[in-house]
């Protein structure tokens, strides 16, 4: 008979597939990698979705944003700008000079092409040219890029508008909760310390400490303005769980954890913090 081989053979196909469930967390393992802002307003819900390193680019976009005290605004046309040049990659080519984030030209003076390949640089350089643009804060998001960029596709960034509406709402903290990522979990140690540097790096001179267990605690200031800044945070911590090898980002009584639970995006959680507590596997 062959119903104990078959038996035997279902009970090492389970064994195996609980054994990965196991090695990469409890519960159902992850979709494909990637990350998502949903964001629903009374004109109705908009998503955009970013591979990995997309997220990486758009949340440090909003964070250098944050830090200069620019309206969300202002992020949202950094944001649909990006994401017309570049598509939101830090490209080491394009048009003619062209590279970077925001395809910036060095020989119209935008800065070295080692400085506009660095999207630090770039992002601040961006922004550095915009603010002196008057009354960008009410103009379309196209005519304010344009304003910038000095495009040959003046009406190209428009395209891109509503979806940048939308990260840059989730990613300065005006939507929480509202971007989210699924990654595998990390499979070795991070560093709170390099953590800890990379935040200050985005975000200027934050109150961070460092505890045993590998956490790093942001403490923001009470009231909505600091409400904002600690989801402006936790959104820049999950894009970057994959490269900090963070196991989860807690704040504002909710948690996203790492792993094959980091498809379920934001739960509730059973305290409500003041700190951005960042746990580092």
């Amino acid at each position: 008979m062959r119903t104990r081989p078959l038996l035997a053979l279902l009970v090492l196909v389970v064994i195996g597939a609980v054994g990965i469930a196991l090695y990469r967390g409890f519960g159902p393992i992850p979709g494909p990698t990637g990350c998502t802002t949903k964001v629903t307003t009374s004109a109705g819900t908009t998503v955009a979705t970013l591979e990995p390193d997309q997220a990486h680019n758009a949340t440090l976009i909003a964070a250098i944003g944050v830090r200069r005290g620019l309206p969300a605004r202002a992020v949202s046309i950094a944001l649909a700008t990006a994401m017309q040049e570049s598509k939101l990659h830090n490209l080491n080519y394009g048009d003619r000079d062209s590279v970077g984030l925001f395809q910036q030209r060095p020989s119209q003076g935008w800065g070295t092409r080692r400085q506009v390949s660095d999207p630090y640089y770039a992002t601040n350089a961006f922004y550095d040219v915009l603010a002196k643009v008057e009354g960008f804060e009410s103009m379309r998001i196209t005519e304010a890029a344009q304003k910038v960029q000095r495009s040959a596709y003046p009406q190209a960034y428009e395209a891109h508008a509503e979806e940048a509406r939308a990260m840059a709402s989730a990613m300065t903290g005006y939507s929480p909760a509202a971007f989210t990522c699924t990654l595998s979990a990390p499979t070795r140690s991070g560093s709170a310390d390099a953590t800890a540097t990379a935040l200050r790096r985005a975000y200027g001179n934050l109150s961070i400490t460092t505890g045993p267990g590998a956490i790093v605690q942001v403490a923001v200031p009470k009231g909505p303005e600091g409400r904002r800044l600690g989801w402006s945070i936790a959104s820049f911590a999950v894009a970057h769980a994959d490269t900090w090898r963070l196991r989860s980002v807690g704040f504002d009584s909710r948690t996203w954890t790492n792993g094959s639970s980091s498809g379920q995006g934001w739960r509730e959680a059973t305290t409500q913090s003041r700190t951005v507590v960042l746990k580092i596997s």
